[in-house]
């Protein structure tokens, strides 16, 4: 039924690559185009599939042909009785993927080349769409982010296996601009179907994804009593209670201390633990600890210890950063039960929160909620307890530079380190969104075993991407400047090989628009104009409404406004 489109050439300049030559008048063999060979393996005719990695010309035209612009070379090369463009020439390299094995649900490379002369064939849409993607569109445990790059939109969907990412962690790595935030919509949409039903924390920085609201009201996510829940915590909804900050997280709201402050610090926090451990402790509680662990000289008649100047330095540190603050409070908490449920997606919206509060809220609710799930996990906590989480978390964080930064010491990074590391026995999943993989700790990066990659230019990030993703070819990490917005590569765990992608469309409105900052320009103009001519002719109304009282009240209003007199 296929017409072979080149023949086998030979083996590559590596053992996993071939060579075969094809005159491609239709230019049909794409960059990131995939083809098959047809061989035994082990008593089988298997299809061994391959991608597309470069292309030459071996025979062009010469140079001579071109000198006229106006003139196209073919009708040159007709005069002349050169060969027709049909015999134009083109060397494709290609590596080698294997046959895919439906009981292994995976490509196994034969290690043997492909005999010289052999036909090469291109990949037909209903192989790839049955070979390419772990499992199918619309089934339990897919996601469906888009169709394959080099056929026809919708023609090959691909679909993520979400029990890759939920178990060994996701990255999506793009430049401003390329449709990152679009694409982290497109795979929520698709956690929160019918389908899959997931538990989603979004700590959302820029306050983009409050728009998710939407799928509660459309058929798509609904099905039978199934309809899924967003809820959206402001900033003025957010609190963490004090008694849940951890020494570093202190350490770190409270920077440059000295070396007595910090050895203070430490143990008043001691002695709160100590002495408050049944119903927690507040801040003023926590004072008091400071105060009593504190090295004051001693009055001997009293027995009264004396406040020395660290520790008045220390409690007026901490009363500035957290009796004033609006997200650190004696009583109230962000409860575990309200922001994770299956079929519910939480939305964190800290735009309007100091960058150090950020990391310090979003270290302590991945602590509270990685502890909760191994206790659960262990049977320590049982229903109705606080504590008991007893299904599995998925937890994105946009801008994730932030809360992970390279050579920078941040309280979240700790903790996200620790997640990465050993969340998949628990059920804890982390979803990395930034910009700037460049700013990222190569630690945190390294450990997603799941990628989508879009537009990158910077050379910087460009390296660190290189460096600490290990399942993205080569070839396909040249492809990264060249993508356009919506274009992504997808590789790692969940696909069963790296595939070049278009997003598509979203179900829900998208939040993360760009400003049109000459569109607002000229309405603020126009408005803006609009209201000075009301206000220009306000005068002149009232001296008409006059007029009949004094007629020299309009003759010398007229004559004021005409000298530029308001």
């Amino acid at each position: 039924m296929n017409q072979p489109i080149g023949t086998v050439k030979g083996p590559g300049e590596t053992p996993h690559e071939f060579t075969f030559i094809a005159p491609d008048p239709e230019r049909r063999v794409k960059h990131g185009e995939f083809v098959y060979y047809i061989t035994d393996v082990d008593g089988e005719t298997r299809q061994i599939i391959g991608r597309v990695t470069a292309r030459a010309s071996v025979k062009l035209f010469p140079d001579s042909f071109m000198a006229d612009p106006g003139v196209p070379p073919n009708e040159v090369a007709e005069l002349l009785g050169y060969d027709s463009p049909e015999s134009e020439l083109f060397e494709i390299t290609v590596a080698v993927l294997g046959y895919h094995s439906a009981s292994m649900g995976d490509f196994i490379n034969p290690r043997v080349p492909p005999v010289g002369g052999a036909p090469v064939y291109i990949a037909d849409d209903a192989l790839l769409t049955q070979v390419l993607s772990k499992g199918e569109k619309a089934q339990l445990g897919s996601a469906h982010l888009g169709s394959l790059l080099s056929r026809a939109p919708d023609a090959v969907p691909v679909a993520l296996d979400v029990r890759g990412f939920t178990s060994t962690h996701l990255a999506i790595i793009a430049s401003t601009g390329s449709g990152k935030s679009y694409l982290a919509g497109v795979l929520l949409e698709e956690m929160m179907m019918p389908y899959n039903r997931a538990s989603v924390l979004i700590v959302d920085p820029h306050g983009e994804y409050d728009t998710l609201q939407g799928m509660q009201n459309l058929p798509a996510f609904s099905e039978g009593n199934y309809k899924p829940r967003v809820r959206i915590f402001r900033p003025d909804d957010v609190r963490v209670r004090i008694d849940t900050l951890t020494l570093a997280d202190l350490r770190y709201l409270l920077p440059n201390l000295s070396d007595k402050m910090h050895y203070q610090l430490s143990r008043a926090f001691a002695h709160a633990q100590r002495s408050y451990r049944s119903g927690g402790y507040t801040l003023e509680q926590f004072m008091q600890s400071v105060r009593e662990t504190g090295e004051g000289p001693r009055d001997e008649e009293t027995g009264v210890t004396e406040e020395d100047p660290t520790t008045g330095a220390l409690i007026w540190r901490l009363g500035s950063v957290l009796k004033n603050s609006r997200i650190f409070n004696d009583f109230e908490n962000l409860e575990l039960e309200e922001l994770f449920r299956p079929g519910q997606c939480t939305v964190l919206q800290l735009n309007e929160v100091d960058q150090r509060e950020q990391q310090v809220i979003a270290a302590t609710l991945l602590r509270r909620v990685y502890q909760a799930r191994m206790d659960t996990a262990k049977g320590k906590v049982a229903r109705g307890d606080k504590g008991y989480i007893p299904f599995p978390v998925f937890c994105l964080l946009e801008e994730a530079h932030n809360y992970a930064p390279a050579n920078a010491d941040a309280v979240s990074s700790d903790v996200l380190k620790q997640i990465l590391s050993e969340g998949r026995k628990f059920g804890v999943s982390i979803g990395l969104i930034s910009q700037r993989p460049g700013k990222l700790d190569s630690d945190v990066l390294s450990q997603c075993m799941t990628q989508c990659i879009m537009r990158i230019t910077n050379p910087i990030d460009q390296n660190r991407i290189a460096e600490s993703v290990e399942s993205v070819g080569r070839d396909l990490l040249k492809e990264l400047p060249s993508l356009s917005k919506g274009q992504v590569i997808v590789s790692g765990a969940s696909v069963n090989t790296p595939v070049m992608l278009r997003v598509r469309t979203r179900l829900t409105q998208h939040g993360g628009q760009s400003v049109d900052a000459p569109a607002e320009w000229q309405q603020w103009f126009e408005s803006d104009r609009a209201g000075q001519d009301e206000r220009d002719s306000a005068p002149v109304a009232s001296a008409m409404h006059d007029f009949d009282e004094d007629p020299d009240m309009l003759f010398a209003t007229s004559r004021s406004r005409g000298r530029g007199v308001s």
